[in-house]
């Protein structure tokens, strides 16, 4: 009950952040249905999108992609025809969400918003908050590790296994993250490759202490740590 309580407290802030950022943007309108709207009663229909929901993410958890698409596609028919913006860094969300979109002929445009990190290369992502000191420094493994792999093919490497390697090294080396996984995938699909192009990209995830982050980015383009901005 506790941690209910917790949750829904950090809910409550997070709306209230989120709807006065929203105002200083702009915006008119917010649809935030409430649980009891979105599942009056328990739902029996979901949505699976096979094959690129399967690796990585899916292998971790499972049932996760049939969640986030069945959420997805009735928020898709509430709002009817839209533009929606998903942040590239759930790399294989965004791939889910299109394909979704693009198979049963939703009226919307999905937009792929670019990653926003830290000056160190951190991608930001609300798990950061867990992180202490020591996990804060060993988090910025996973870009230093993407960018390893980016350096490799910008030496003249197209071996999608040697990417891989450089890539590994770098997050192994790291004493407080546990690697989850390391991917070289064709972007679109998420399926592995032997030789690296422009459409070939990097994934990594670990566990860093309490939070279990994730990120990705090109193989063929400057890298997470020549691409950290802040937000203003």
């Amino acid at each position: 009950h506790e941690m209910g309580d917790v949750r829904a407290a950090r809910t409550r802030r997070d709306l209230e952040r989120d709807t006065a950022r929203c105002l200083a943007a702009g915006v008119d309108v917010l649809l935030v249905p409430p649980v009891e709207e979105m599942y009056p009663r328990p739902v029996l229909t979901g949505v699976a999108v096979a094959e690129i929901s399967a690796p990585l993410e899916g292998e971790s958890r499972p049932t996760h992609f049939t969640g986030v698409a069945t959420v997805v596609a009735k928020l898709f028919n509430i709002a009817g025809a839209c533009h929606a913006f998903f942040g590239e860094k759930d790399w294989q969300q965004l791939k889910v969400i299109e394909r979704m979109a693009t198979d049963l002929s939703f009226p919307v445009t999905v937009v792929g918003c670019p990653i926003v990190r830290e000056a160190d290369g951190l991608a930001m992502s609300s798990r950061n908050v867990y992180l202490d000191t020591d996990h804060r420094r060993a988090a910025t493994s996973l870009s230093r590790a993407l960018q390893a792999g980016v350096d490799t093919v910008a030496s003249g490497s197209r071996d999608a296994a040697a990417v891989h390697a450089a890539v590994a090294e770098v997050l192994d080396a790291e004493p407080l993250a546990e690697r989850d996984y390391v991917a070289v995938v064709h972007g679109p699909s998420l399926v592995d490759v032997d030789l690296v192009d422009e459409s070939t990209r990097l994934l990594v995830a670990a566990r860093v202490g309490p939070a279990r982050l994730i990120d990705n980015c090109a193989a063929m383009g400057p890298g997470p740590l020549a691409s950290g901005r802040s937000l203003p």
